[in-house]
Order: structure tokens, then sequence, then C-alpha cells
């Protein structure tokens, strides 16, 4: 084991949404910050193969669960918004009064900061416009979602969303991880924390592997923004959390129908859709590349529907689960409770109908899969309203710690949090 000499005041474990806004303000405020990320920082190309090797690796951004569903996140420089639809849903701001804490000084200045508005007409292409249409005359309250994208630097009839995108136009967290670099931070890709060095209750530093090495670097302060499954395991594995520990996920199907007078397959997915709260269902158009197509018709044995992904609409149907699972410290694993199965027969039924509505045939569904895993370290439980763990100076940001499932994407909730946190961290009396 080898320990570095350098010492830094705060240690940021995770590039994604959380990590990246806690490390830029550290940077800001003057911090020595290292931020350290497991996966790779390549420039993103916008191709299936380096997306795979992001997304699809097993056991770090891929779990497949007893019941062949699948859980897949992004290990990578900026986490799952590399790879997500950057669709900025509000923080839901029940589940945080809970605890007195406000989101709305850090959504004020994120959205003076960020790519934050609905896509121009020119960039909805014409199957997300087809499924509104459909929707809207059926009496449904569609409506445009605000996406984290610059409408002049998209691109119409691409299809590099789920890819990483190569042309600047999506955001991602790796803009402010480069924000806080320019602020004196220092980024050490291809780093795996293993575990928190605690000294007398406190933490003091991190264990980590890199090149096959074990080493260890020391600060004061360490914020773990791992992810929903990342930071359990760091937890169990310092002796501050379960060996087991639930959480929730945000199960999704794809409901899809051919029709004859488009032809397209190639657009910015999620560009508008509906929110049942009471329900716990959202529903959204979601054009794919079409090797996600084919891998979605052919896992469900829809070989007849292989080569109609440019006259195939497709919605997706996600459902605020419930808690439940185990994460353990080499697997992760969640079924679908029989309240959850409700919730998805009820959307989708619900995107069955607006297919019909848009005059579609041959209609199916995928099985369900997960992107958003979280709630495995929740604030009243795990951490405190500063997002503070049992150990002090130990912190986690990330969607691990949202205080229970909501079923919308987290990407801008957990900018929020780590603003917050940020700010809160700098003051160096936060801490001490």
């Amino acid at each position: 084991m080898t320990s570095s000499p350098a010492r830094f005041d705060a240690i940021v474990v995770g590039t994604g949404p959380g990590g990246a806004s806690v490390a830029r303000e550290l940077a800001r405020a003057g911090r020595r910050v290292l931020i350290l990320e497991q996966g790779g920082a390549a420039p993103l190309s916008g191709t299936v193969t380096q997306m795979a090797s992001m997304a699809a690796v097993p056991g770090r951004a891929a779990f497949i669960h007893r019941d062949a569903s699948l859980l897949v996140g992004g290990a990578t420089l900026g986490g799952s918004s590399a790879v997500n639809f950057a669709t900025a849903a509000p923080p839901p701001r029940a589940l945080f009064d809970a605890y007195g804490i406000d989101l709305e000084p850090a959504l004020g200045a994120l959205r003076a900061d960020l790519p934050m508005a609905p896509l121009p007409d020119n960039l909805v292409g014409p199957m997300a416009a087809r499924i509104a249409g459909a929707a809207r005359a059926l009496g449904l309250d569609w409506r445009k979602l605000d996406k984290m994208i610059r409408p002049a630097l998209c691109r119409s009839g691409c299809w590099r969303c789920a890819y990483g995108c190569p042309f600047g136009a999506k955001w991602s967290a790796r803009e402010f991880v480069e924000q806080a670099v320019r602020h004196g931070a220092l980024l050490q890709a291809r780093s795996r924390v293993t575990r928190v060095l605690l000294e007398d209750g406190r933490a003091a530093g991190v264990e980590l592997v890199q090149d096959k090495r074990l080493h260890t670097v020391r600060a004061p302060l360490v914020v773990l923004a791992g992810g929903g499954i990342g930071s359990p395991r760091i937890l169990h594995a310092s002796a501050l959390g379960p060996r087991h520990a639930p959480f929730f996920s945000d199960p999704v199907v794809a409901v899809m129908g051919t029709v004859d007078d488009i032809d397209g397959g190639a657009e910015v997915p999620m560009a508008a859709g509906m929110h049942d709260a009471q329900a716990g269902i959202a529903l959204a158009d979601l054009t794919l590349p079409r090797p996600m197509y084919q891998a979605f018709a052919a896992q469900v044995g829809r070989v007849d529907r292989l080569f109609a992904h440019r006259r195939t609409l497709s919605i997706m149907v996600k459902i605020r689960d419930d808690i439940g699972g185990r994460i353990g410290p080499r697997w992760a694993d969640k079924r679908l409770t029989d309240a959850d199965r409700a919730r998805l027969r009820q959307g989708e039924a619900m995107a069955r109908a607006i297919l019909a509505q848009a005059g579609a045939h041959h209609v199916f569904r995928s099985w369900h899969f997960a992107a958003h895993p979280g709630g495995s370290v929740r604030i009243g439980a795990g951490v405190d309203a500063d997002l503070q763990t049992s150990a002090r100076g130990l912190f986690v940001c990330d969607a691990s710690v949202i205080p229970g499932p909501w079923g919308l994407p987290p990407t801008l909730t957990l900018l929020c949090l780590g603003q917050r946190l940020g700010q809160h961290l700098s003051n160096a009396e936060a801490v001490r």
C-alpha cells in the first residue's frame, strides 16, 4: 500500500451531478479538492462501443436482477449524466420539506447557470410529435419537458443522446468537473475507492485502487458521491453502513407500436410527456437508437419487429416503485412488488391507448429495466439534513440520500443537493 504525500482539504468520490456540483463549489471557495472517478475520462464520442464501456460494465454499472431485469448506470466521468436523456425534473419539494431542506435557492442559481428549457419545435422529432398529438387528443396533460440541452448545438435527426453527446449540445456533470479543475481541483480517473479512513470517529481520507495498486489519500473532509449502489457499498466496507441496503430504482418499460407513414428513428428522446404524481406514473416519448430498440424487441421475442425501428413509435412508462431489494458488497437485486406491477400495468394501458390513437399496430412492450437507483442511504436514516453520516467530516451526496421514491429523473435534484452541500462545506466551521 502506498500513501500519497499530497494533502487535500476535501476528497470527492464520484463525478455524477451530486459529486461534480459539490466539487465545483468547494474549488470555487479555494479549497484543495481531489476528485476521484472509478471510470475513465476520455472525451465522449457518441459511439455504441464507448457507451457499452461506460454503462454495460457488470457489477459496476450494470446489474441483472434475479427476475432478469436490468439496472444500468454510468461508470465514467460525469456518471449517468453522460448517457442519460438530459431531462430536468424539478426536485420533489414535499420529500425534502419534511427534513427542513429548502432546495429553492440552489435551484434558482442553477436555472441561471444551466441550459434548461423545453426543446424548440424544430428539434422535436416526428415520432415525439405524433405521440404528443395522440396523447392530447385523448385529453392527457402531455407537455414539453425541460431539457438540459443547448439547442444551437443540437442536431435534428441525431440519435446520440444515450451514447454520450459528442457535439457539446447535451449538458453533463463533466462540465462542472471541468470548472472545478479550472479552479484548482485535481481529477484522478480510474480510481476505485474501497473504503473511508477513519480516525477518532471522523473522516481522515480514503483507500483506493489505481493501476491495480492500493493507495491511501488523506483529507479531513470526504464526500461520497458514488451513486445509489456505490456509496452504500463504500459505507459498509468502512463499517459505517449495513451489509445489505434497500433501495428504489424507478422501473421502466417501453411500449412500442409500428405506424406506416413515418420514416424516422433518430430524434431526442423524452421531448414531452406527463406525470401523474398521485398514481406514481410518468410517460414520455422514447425514441431509441436502433441497436437499443432491437435489443428490446429481441429480449421479448418480437423478431418480427427487429427491422421496424424507423417506423416504430415508443413510449416510456416509468413508475415510482416501493423501496426494497438489497444492495450487497458485490451485487444488487430488486424485484417488483405487487403494487409496482399494478402501476406498470396502469401505465402500459395508458401508453397503448396513446399508440392506438396514433394509428400504431403490432404493439408490444419491453421487459422492465431501471436506471435511477437511490434511497439506499436516505436522509433521516443514513445521513442527517446536512447529508453528514455518523462519522464527522463524512458526507454523502448522490441519489442514495433521496428520502423516498418519486419516479422522475434525479439529475436536477442532485445538482441542487450538491450546490447546497458545497456551499455549506465551504464554511470551514461546518466540519469542525
